[in-house]
């Protein structure tokens, strides 16, 4: 078992001393970590608490798993790890290319000819078989999408009216888009 427990539904009235309290009938509490919200610095109702030795912390869960606290039953249990933040070589993640981003590029595979993967940016040099030149151009036939402006090049579908950057209806009441 682990010394680290997690503790869910803790009331916003409850300070640190009191749930350090709480947790002394169990053992010798060595750290207390309450979870707030990282932009408005919220109280989130959880929290983490690390007990000296493992047969504390299993007495802490069966003592004090659903102990009434400022008003509120809270629940105790064994903390699981922590989850890795972000996905590596994934998109999203700042200042990190993901994926083919800023390569030149997606190689040449089965049905795609030579170079007609995504142009390199001016500046930098181009994979083997790649182009330098400027974006990609245009494909007969599509428009810039809505809310969009149609890019240099591009003109919207011939017999479509032109983006006015309202989502089309869906076809049902009340169901648009949000």
């Amino acid at each position: 078992m682990a010394k680290e427990l997690y503790v869910g539904n803790i009331s916003a009235k409850a300070t640190d001393d009191d749930i350090r309290r709480l947790f002394k009938v169990a053992g010798t509490v060595t750290s207390l970590h309450l979870i707030t919200d990282p932009e408005t610095g919220e109280f989130k109702g959880c929290g983490y608490v690390r007990m000296l030795t493992d047969a504390e912390a299993k007495d802490a869960i069966e003592t004090l798993d659903g102990a009434l606290l400022e008003d509120k039953v809270i629940h105790v249990s064994e903390a699981r790890p922590q989850k890795p933040k972000g996905r590596p070589g994934g998109r999203g993640a700042p200042g990190k290319a993901g994926g083919y981003r800023g390569r030149g590029g997606k190689p040449a595979g089965p049905g795609r000819p030579e170079g007609s993967g995504r142009s390199a940016s001016p500046g930098k040099t181009a994979g083997p078989g790649k182009s330098a030149g400027s974006a990609k151009p245009a494909r007969a036939g599509k428009s810039a999408g809505v809310g969009k402006s149609a890019a240099p090049g591009r003109a919207p579908r011939p017999g479509k009216p032109a983006a006015t950057g309202r989502p089309a209806p869906s076809g049902k009441p009340g169901k648009g888009r949000r």
